[in-house]
């Protein structure tokens, strides 16, 4: 039987699904990751379509601008990527930054258009993040002579993850008009000082728990890194102090989630996964500061991998926590 071809609507997703080795735990996963934001921000109450529409334009928005971000780095990072990674696309010839560029496109039109459809403010963010992101990605990235300052930097494209789902709430379904503003244009923002904490405490969270996995994989890159001038922990100030800083972010992003659970709806059952996993995650940036030289560059890919799923799996979290809490309280199930 001839295969068939793809259609121009189908094609990019075809093509996505043999672009990077992503385990399909991961791909699953951010699902669950990006709708964990609103659920948390909206709280344990009935759901209607409103809500529920809500949090699929956010999971569409979300995603669409993962790729997007990941399609750019791709195209900007092209020469950093033929020495650390000549396995993806253009360096390994699979597809020409034209039409790389084209699929890049396609996603930044979905992020755009369903950020829109949520409201002016989460345009707003979306846009602000894609021309921070084009910009590190283009020229400072390279041209910063600040140590360290790639990974600095890099997570404050997660932090957006975040802001983006409080936003959403705070624009379309508030909950609160403790704190109420009204914009030109842009509209209006309802919301609470309990409501910001959260969100507060998330954002750094998110920044941490991410720098935290970054770090090991700068160890891995360090190479492709300081031949193209990209400044990274490892290549300013060394693969030890490198990893010794990783684990202190990862320490701090784990009492970080603590103190969420604390200010926030969530119950026990965020608390005791949360725990076993930060105490399994811990293992290996223990392991990462305790190797030589020799073995530290390749042990920081295993554990930029582990501390990647911490950092996912703490959104999974949130959602199986409010989603059970949601069942018994609209079921009444005990």
């Amino acid at each position: 039987m001839e295969r068939q071809t793809p259609s121009i609507v189908t094609r990019p997703f075809v093509f996505l699904s043999r672009w990077r080795s992503l385990p399909l735990y991961e791909i699953i996963s951010y699902f669950f990751m990006y709708a964990s934001i609103p659920m948390l921000a909206y709280g344990i109450q009935s759901y209607d379509f409103e809500i529920i529409k809500l949090i699929v334009f956010v999971i569409i928005t979300l995603y669409s601008g993962f790729f997007a971000a990941l399609i750019w780095n791709d195209i900007t990072d092209a020469d950093i990527d033929a020495i650390a990674h000549n396995d993806r696309p253009i360096p390994s010839g699979i597809i020409s930054r034209k039409k790389f560029f084209v699929v890049a496109l396609f996603f930044s039109a979905l992020t755009f258009i369903f950020a829109f459809l949520i409201s002016i403010w989460c345009l707003f963010i979306v846009g602000a993040s894609a021309l921070f992101v084009t910009f590190h990605n283009k020229y400072l990235k390279k041209s910063v002579k600040l140590p360290a300052y790639s990974e600095i930097f890099t997570p404050l494209q997660w932090i957006v993850v975040p802001l983006f789902g409080f936003m959403a709430i705070w624009t379309v379904l508030p909950q609160s008009s403790e704190i109420y503003t009204s914009f030109l244009f842009f509209g209006n923002i309802s919301t609470s000082y309990s409501a910001i904490q959260q969100m507060i405490v998330f954002l750094i969270f998110t920044y941490f728990a991410d720098n935290a996995h970054d770090l090991p994989e700068g160890i891995h890159d360090i190479e492709g890194d300081r031949k193209l001038g990209v400044k990274t922990y490892a290549n300013s100030f060394g693969e030890k102090n490198a990893a010794i800083i990783s684990i202190t972010m990862f320490s701090i992003s784990g009492i970080l989630g603590l103190l969420l659970y604390f200010i926030s709806v969530l119950s026990e059952i965020f608390l005791i996964l949360f725990i076993f996993l930060w105490l399994h995650t811990f293992r290996y940036y223990y392991k990462l500061i305790k190797a030589n030289q020799k073995e530290m560059k390749e042990f920081g890919k295993i554990v930029g991998r582990k501390g990647f799923d911490y950092f996912l799996f703490c959104f999974l979290f949130i959602f199986i926590d409010i989603l059970i809490q949601l069942l018994v309280f609209n079921f009444q199930i005990i």
